[in-house]
């Protein structure tokens, strides 16, 4: 009998669950075909984002950075942009404390800087919650590659970070503001960054090539 109601239970339960899950997917479903039709009439909307960031290294080996960046796309939906940018960063090597083994010019056959300025190119995806007319939040996410420049490599504590391609991701989130009432594509957008810079391309005085950079901070942007 136990195990009779145990199943009636389980059924009743599984049923109830199949119910919001096909809402939910239909819901999708939905959103979807909201993204694809603007792309296939030509009917999207043109967007332009340009921030400026400081950002602080966290971690052994770490570097700061100040830098702005532009992103060029298109608002599929009210809310979801999709586009593609680049930027120009200074990158600031901190080097305390650096260890006693570490003898980086006796294997090191090119040069070294304690600054440099760092190229990135992305992908940039963004998702708000709310609208053009009022303030609302927002989670962006920029996915791509950056370059140092010059031939120097950055010196780091225990690392070095060469000018081959490193790895470039960078989520956002936070609070988008309009500032223009006659034309609510314009605001200001604050929000809280994180970056993630690796390669396998890096190495360290133990001569380990994969080397991560890790950076936390505030950025702050204009969007039309």
């Amino acid at each position: 009998m136990k195990k009779i109601f145990a199943l009636a239970v389980a059924a009743v339960l599984a049923v109830g669950m199949a119910v919001p899950a096909r809402a939910q997917y239909y819901e999708i479903a939905n959103q979807l075909s909201g993204l694809i039709s603007p792309a296939l009439s030509g009917s999207m909307q043109y967007r332009g984002f340009v921030e400026a960031s400081g950002l602080a290294g966290m971690g052994k080996n770490r570097a700061n950075f100040l830098g702005v960046s532009t992103s060029q796309g298109f608002q599929y939906s009210s809310w979801f942009f999709m586009g593609v940018g680049m930027g120009i960063d200074v990158a600031m090597a901190n080097q305390d404390d650096r260890y006693g083994e570490w003898a980086p010019d006796e294997w090191n056959y090119g040069g070294t800087a304690k600054t440099k300025c760092m190229i990135p190119v992305f992908t940039d995806f963004r998702f708000r919650i709310g609208n053009d007319t009022s303030v609302s939040a927002y989670i962006d996410l920029k996915l791509g590659a950056a370059w140092l420049l010059g031939d120097d490599d950055l010196m780091m504590k225990t690392a070095y970070i060469s000018n081959e391609t490193q790895f470039y991701f960078r989520p956002s989130i936070g609070v988008r503001i309009p500032i223009n009432s006659q034309t609510p594509k314009q605001a200001v957008n604050v929000g809280l960054t994180y970056q993630l810079l690796t390669s396998n391309n890096n190495y360290t005085y133990r001569h380990d090539n994969s080397v991560t950079l890790n950076n936390l901070g505030l950025t702050v942007g204009f969007e039309w």
